[in-house]
């Protein structure tokens, strides 16, 4: 692997109506089927991975900017408790993307741990890691086996929620990320990157607890 990695494309559930033209569907379920699975929020904000000597967004080149600075100095606070060559990868939520936050518990919330060898942590190891550094994990809606009606009927406010993703509990390495991890993304969710990333510092901020 390399020292520091980009996390990987997520692919749309086929029933995701937020597809766009530069999206990948996973057509194929069969992964989930028999297996027990994690269905989380999916929040609104930028992708953040963490070393112990180190932080970037989906970009690896780190590129400085005034809404990742609360994230950084969070994170520097508790990267020396993570192994060597280990990850953490979160959701940045300090600046207002499409969906305006309240009442987070923090800026960083995180989602999953990967380690020396590029596997990421079952979802229990990644829920006792995420108590040691003290980072929020992303809220669960489901943990139980693969039920594809019971999960395409799940409903939450589009107002307030992104969509959710599902992932295998079960640990899985990098290279079989597309094959254990899918979204749904609500219709018409607006990519709002260029606006609070390239405009003046004056964009609004969610709120915490």
């Amino acid at each position: 692997m390399t020292r520091y990695t980009k996390y990987p494309r997520t692919y749309h559930l086929p029933w995701s109506p937020g597809v766009t033209e530069d999206d990948r569907v996973m057509q194929d379920l069969s992964c989930f089927e028999g297996k027990r699975v994690i269905v989380t929020e999916k929040m609104d904000g930028e992708n953040f991975s963490g070393y112990r000597d180190y932080c970037h967004a989906r970009s690896i080149d780190g590129r400085s900017h005034y809404t990742r600075d609360w994230a950084k100095s969070f994170w520097t606070q508790r990267a020396h408790e993570l192994p060597e060559d280990w990850r953490v990868c979160a959701e940045n939520l300090y600046a207002v993307h499409s969906i305006r936050y309240g009442n987070l518990p923090s800026y960083l919330i995180g989602f999953s741990i990967w380690n020396e060898q590029n596997e990421c942590l079952s979802w229990d190891d990644t829920i006792d890691w995420f108590e040691l550094l003290d980072i929020p994990s992303v809220p669960v809606i489901y943990d139980g086996i693969w039920n594809e009606k019971l999960i395409r009927s799940i409903k939450f406010n589009p107002d307030a929620c992104e969509g959710y993703v599902v992932r295998l509990a079960e640990p899985f390495n990098y290279g079989q990320f597309k094959r254990s991890v899918a979204k749904y993304v609500r219709a018409n969710h607006v990519q709002s990157q260029k606006h609070w990333f390239y405009g003046k510092n004056d964009h609004e901020v969610n709120g915490l607890k």
